[in-house]
């Protein structure tokens, strides 16, 4: 093998052809056994499809949604792999070519509508599964088969004109919270209150100033917090078609980040305030403190070049610097103030998630995805999970050896016991190129996992994912 060769991140192998589909198929056991509590379905979604002939996609948010469905039942696990069958992703498949554009593909002529790629989170209701992508609208599909019904609209009679990748379901009510950006001569952020079973209460619109880019929000307690970074949008390039949506964005470390606050039930703006300039992808957790003031956690970056090395990513080798530490805030919620501001874990860190059961709630732990000490983070993708207590700071890891590269992890219920969890990952082992489903108890982390499966193909990495647990009986 030669030099150069051996220069190639194991990692890269798993985005080097596209993902093969394949129908339900029984997973084979590779160490340990399924957990008999472990009673429901993984989701994940991701870029299946980065390439088409011999032309590469300009960013890793233009690859085509590919859905692994992993249904866990009595000791047994079957999986299966689709794409979601956008309008977009069929056209491309019978030119052979790519016909759109996207977040980092330019407009192929003036006037034309980015792909909806359905490739980057799903959402489980009772009846359906929801492929998301934040710049339309979301894909239904049958949370069986992962056959695409077509667009979902919520039970609104026309298509929402955006519904984001970050969902939040309250445990309590079942109430689905969510937001979409709007992006014309104006911005527009559109705020959206679903019942358990998916279908649209309550939807309230509010002004932006500019075009400014948001990713992700925080429920906590009664309040929905939004930090919007010093990310802007300049829309006459991408509607000249002479750049991409992600090579017009701008960031200016000159500007503060926003906070923004929401009342959860009536969706109406509360207060707005400024804070020092940093971005994020992700936020943890949040939940209203008993001094009335609201505490949540973000996965926090300097400044912007965390897009410059997703781009990099499709071709294989990445080179810039982007490492993003966990931190905690404290903010007024009347006034948007931030009280309290510091880093909670100083260890590269992304894709931070809790237990299903306390989103939006006082809570002990965060799982999300670390950097393995001695790795280049410029050149190396997260290889280790973690679980962090945001009360103390301390870490429990996993350590998965090198070369193998798990996906955000998911907390699953016990169903036969309620005080157990467990941690799913969807891992891709370079050294074999093979993706299986790893499973820890969510309390012994540091230790083995307790079951190993193997897929029968391996799956491109991707972004998130879901638990869909079976109702009892």
């Amino acid at each position: 093998m030669s030099a150069v060769a051996q220069q190639v991140p194991l990692w890269s192998l798993a985005l080097a052809k596209p993902g093969r589909e394949f129908g339900p198929t029984e997973l084979i056991l590779l160490s340990g056994s399924i957990p008999p509590g472990l009673q429901g379905s993984l989701y994940r979604n991701g870029p299946g499809r980065l390439q088409r002939g011999d032309q590469r996609v300009g960013h890793w948010f233009d690859g085509d949604g590919a859905i692994l469905a992993v249904h866990f039942r009595s000791g047994q696990a079957t999986g299966l792999y689709r794409y979601v069958q956008t309008a977009g992703y069929q056209a491309e498949e019978q030119a052979g070519r790519y016909l759109f554009g996207g977040y980092g593909m330019r407009a192929k002529r003036l006037g034309q509508a980015p792909k909806n790629a359905a490739n980057t989170s799903v959402l489980a209701l009772p009846d359906r599964l929801l492929a998301l992508w934040e710049a339309g609208a979301p894909h239904q599909l049958d949370p069986t088969t992962l056959t695409t019904r077509g667009l979902d609209s919520l039970g609104q009679t026309r298509a929402l004109p955006s519904y984001s990748a970050h969902p939040k379901r309250d445990p309590l009510t079942g109430d689905i919270y969510n937001f979409g950006v709007e992006l014309g001569q104006k911005g527009i952020l559109h705020l959206y209150r679903s019942n358990a079973q998916g279908q649209l209460q309550a939807h309230t619109r509010h002004p932006l100033p500019g075009l400014p880019f948001i990713h992700d929000f925080v429920l906590a307690g009664r309040y929905l917090v939004f930090l919007v970074p010093p990310v802007r949008l300049n829309p006459w390039p991408v509607l000249a078609t002479l750049k991409s949506y992600s090579d017009s964005l701008r960031w200016d470390p000159n500007q503060p980040s926003q906070v923004w606050i929401f009342d959860r039930e009536t969706l109406q703006f509360v207060s707005r305030n400024e804070t020092d300039p940093a971005f994020q992808w992700h936020f943890g957790n949040g939940y209203e403190d008993q001094d009335g003031s609201v505490i949540f956690t973000q996965v926090r970056y300097p400044d912007f070049a965390t897009n410059r090395y997703l781009a990099e990513v499709v071709s294989g080798q990445t080179q810039t610097a982007a490492i993003a530490f966990l931190w905690q805030m404290r903010v007024d919620p009347l006034t948007g103030q931030v009280l309290q501001s510091e880093p909670l874990l100083e260890r590269g860190c992304e894709f931070p998630i809790v237990d299903p059961a306390v989103v939006g709630q006082p809570h002990r732990h965060l799982y999300l995805l670390l950097h393995r000490h001695g790795v280049d983070p410029a050149r190396e993708l997260f290889s280790g999970v973690g679980r962090v207590d945001v009360q103390t700071g301390s870490l429990l890891e996993a350590d998965l050896g090198a070369g193998r590269y798990p996906s955000e992890p998911l907390y699953a219920p016990d169903a036969e016991d309620p005080g157990r969890g467990w941690l799913l990952s969807l891992v891709f082992d370079g050294h074999q190129n093979r993706s299986q489903v790893w499973i820890w108890d969510a309390a012994e982390l540091d230790g083995d996992p307790c079951c190993r499966l193997e897929l029968p193909e391996p799956i491109p990495l991707g972004f998130h994912g879901t638990w869909r647990a079976y109702p009892p009986g």
